[in-house]
């Protein structure tokens, strides 16, 4: 099984520093749910990966979260594509968490529940935890230059072997040609 791990916010839609708290505020990035459609006509199964702290700061609850990733679902169905999962951490930053990244929890439970080893595969990121999880299972960690993706670009430390990639759709015209 082919699969691909992408986080949410900065990577399939635009972020907000104030949270994405519900689904009103979920705007797509240009091209990602044709990207998304794009890899699964590769015959890669496509699971999202995301810190969700709002639920645990209680700025949004979980009937909230789940209308957002409906919509989500339903934005990527309209181009054409799927998600396969959505695996999140709820947990506020405090509460040190292993799920939250860059911890690699989630994408370990991701592992057990796929009944893959994700070495080397492909996994889309905007920010340093997101890559920094994906290299401690052994994924490929793919940088976009969406959401805080020029920050940690320019703010260095990158694990080796980081691809950096303009955007979701970039990443996977990479992936998939």
């Amino acid at each position: 099984m082919r699969l691909a791990i992408l986080d949410r916010d900065g990577v399939i839609n635009h972020d907000s520093n104030q949270f994405v708290k519900g689904p009103d505020e979920f705007r797509m990035i240009a091209g990602s749910a044709e990207a998304i459609a794009r890899l699964n006509h590769a015959g890669y199964h496509v699971v999202v990966a995301t810190n969700q702290s709002g639920v645990g700061r209680r700025l949004f609850d979980m009937a909230t979260l789940n209308a957002i990733h409906e919509k989500m679902m339903r934005l990527v169905a309209q181009a054409g594509g799927r998600i396969d999962a959505v695996f999140f951490c709820p947990c506020a930053a405090e509460a040190n968490c292993e799920c939250r990244k860059p911890r690699a929890g989630m994408f370990r439970e991701i592992s057990e529940r796929f009944g893959v080893d994700l070495a080397g595969a492909p996994s889309v990121g905007d920010s340093l935890r997101d890559l920094q999880a994906s290299a401690e299972v052994g994924a490929r960690p793919i940088l976009v230059l969406t959401g805080k993706g020029r920050k940690t670009r320019d703010a260095g430390g990158l694990p080796p072997g980081t691809v950096i990639c303009a955007d979701l759709a970039e990443a996977v015209k990479q992936l998939v040609e």
